[in-house]
């Protein structure tokens, strides 16, 4: 492993300013919409059918303790149904692009009505769950947990690939195998990054990139039982030749 890349876990966990760019990153859910949504009195698949008609998707928004498998560390439930214009959701899902959509946190604003200027609650959420129609893709309806400062959330979040173009191990030839898509993070509600981006530009063939390599906040807790399993690894290219055919035997 390059010493850049183990050098790079020392600045991660010191307390000194996060660089620019991981500033920009982490500050990048506020440039989006706030989501609209208003009150759901009732539910079940009939409603839900009439509100889809009606241009609009159910969503519910509920405390991530609740999805616990352990009773006793469950939260105090903060259950919210909602439904949202779906033009809105097709719009931010446009700025966002999957999968990033499920590691950024947007502002919820929950209206008296459609069309309404009075605002019954507000506050930070990120989405968690998106149900489509198996054969159409229509989103039928959206999970989102409440994402208030200093909330502990368990969050899945992409990895984005970069410096390709200068890694000196594709350039000799060497193939990219990619081994993890994302990783699963525990963090403050304020430090949700929406992707992990890992550097190739100083990665040669036979190296690879471990989990504990990646530069992240370090209010960050990554959830792995083995934190040194690769990301992804600079392989040779004899690995993925097939073997040459063997000549028949002369007599």
């Amino acid at each position: 492993m390059a010493k850049w890349w183990r050098s790079l876990r020392t600045v991660v966990q010191s307390p000194s300013p996060l660089p620019l760019r991981l500033q920009s990153l982490y500050s990048q859910s506020s440039l989006y919409h706030t989501i609209q949504a208003i009150p759901r009195e009732f539910t079940g698949s009939r409603v839900s059918a009439r509100d889809r008609l009606q241009g609009r998707i159910p969503a519910v928004v509920l405390s991530q303790g609740l999805l616990d498998k352990n009773p006793s560390s469950r939260s105090i439930s903060r259950k919210q149904l909602l439904t949202t214009e779906r033009k809105q959701i097709h719009s931010i899902l446009k700025s966002v692009e999957l999968p990033f959509f499920c590691s950024t946190t947007f502002r919820l604003q929950i209206r008296a009505g459609s069309g309404s200027s009075e605002v019954l609650d507000s506050g930070t959420i990120l989405p968690i769950k998106i149900h489509r129609d198996e054969e159409t893709g229509t989103i039928l309806n959206l999970v989102f947990v409440w994402a208030d400062e200093g909330t502990q959330l368990k969050v899945d979040v992409p990895i984005v690939f970069r410096g390709e173009e200068d890694c000196p191990g594709l350039k000799k030839g060497g193939q990219l195998k990619r081994i993890r898509n994302n990783l699963k993070f525990l963090c403050p509600a304020e430090h949700i990054p929406p992707k992990i981006e890992v550097d190739l530009s100083k990665i040669d063939i036979g190296e690879s990139v471990l989990m504990t390599d990646v530069e992240v906040h370090p209010s960050l807790k990554l959830l792995s039982k083995n934190e040194n399993m690769p990301i992804c690894k600079i392989a040779s290219t004899d690995l993925f030749s097939p073997e040459p055919a063997q000549e028949p035997a002369q007599e």
